[in-house]
This record gives structure tokens, sequence and C-alpha cells, in this order.
């Protein structure tokens, strides 16, 4: 176990200043296929998952059993079905800076979703 809550927080809560926190990363992409197959991972993970959900909730909570990916995915399908995320005209002119400096990138990417 390490830090976590008020430790990582990023702020002196006695100062309000900001804070370092004693917080890394470390990311992990597993080929599964060889250990299982897909299919037997997707269902064993999914079932792992809704369980998770369903646990029995707090009543002083807010209701729902957050899993990894859910609250960044609604926000992508509410963003989506709003027309899309809004990209300042400073960005779009980086993006577009970014895509036609790097080879193969303005094959990929023709014509990014702002671009009229």
């Amino acid at each position: 176990s390490g830090p976590w809550g008020e430790d990582v927080c990023g702020i002196d809560r006695a100062t309000g200043k900001p804070k370092p926190m004693p917080l890394g990363h470390f990311f992990l992409a597993v080929d599964i296929e060889p250990l299982v197959g897909l299919d037997t991972f997707k269902k064993n993970a999914g079932g792992l998952l809704r369980a998770l959900r369903e646990s029995k909730k707090s009543p002083a909570g807010p209701g729902r059993i957050w899993t990894a990916g859910e609250p960044e995915n609604d926000a992508r399908v509410e963003r989506t079905a709003q027309g899309g995320m809004k990209v300042s005209k400073s960005l779009q002119a980086n993006m577009i800076k970014l895509r036609d400096a790097r080879p193969g990138l303005k094959e990929k990417y023709e014509k990014l979703p702002f671009e009229k």
C-alpha cells in the first residue's frame, strides 16, 4: 500500500498551497491470448466488473459504483451526442501543425473534425 487520499491531493490543506504529490504511475500491456482465449478473458473480466458494480452500495454514497473508465466513457458518449468536444482555435492550429509536420499523419488524418 502507499499514499492515498489527502496524501496525494496536491494541496496542503493547512495553507491551501500546492504541495508535491508522492505519486507515480506504472502501465503494463499484456497479450492475454497465450494465457487464456480472448473471448474467455472478456467474459471473465466483464463478469468481475458487473459483480463490482452490483455490489451493495452505501446509503451515504452516490448510488453508483464506478469501474475503471466508466466516467470517461460516459463523458465521451455525452460529448459525442452534443457534437463533439470543443477545441480552442490555438489548439486547433497546433494540431494541424503537428499533423502536417509528421510523416504519414497527413494521409491518415486528411481532415480533422474541426477543419472546414
